[in-house]
């Protein structure tokens, strides 16, 4: 049985909003609900592979210190252009 997409949206919202570090907290969380609704079948998908990755690495990677995965190198990018690090 596969998950109803309006479920999917509901776990993977939660599932930006509780992460390990708070950074990862504040820009997933914007992140999804900007974005989550609007995302097709796929991208979902994709999503919720990325929350599997690790925080610090995450962090890493949407803040330009490592270079992402090119599997998660779109949706990275997509972070990125929510995300504005405070200077």
């Amino acid at each position: 049985m596969s998950e109803l997409r309006e479920h999917k949206i509901k776990r993977l919202h939660m599932r930006s909003i509780r992460r390990g570090i708070k950074e990862m907290d504040l820009i997933l969380s914007a992140y999804a609900g900007a974005r989550l609704e609007a995302m097709t079948d796929a991208d979902l998908t994709l999503y919720d592979a990325l929350l599997n990755e690790n925080d610090h690495d995450l962090y890493q990677w949407v803040t330009g210190q490592t270079d992402a995965p090119a599997n998660f190198s779109e949706v990275i990018a997509d972070i990125r252009t929510l995300y504005s690090p405070q200077v």
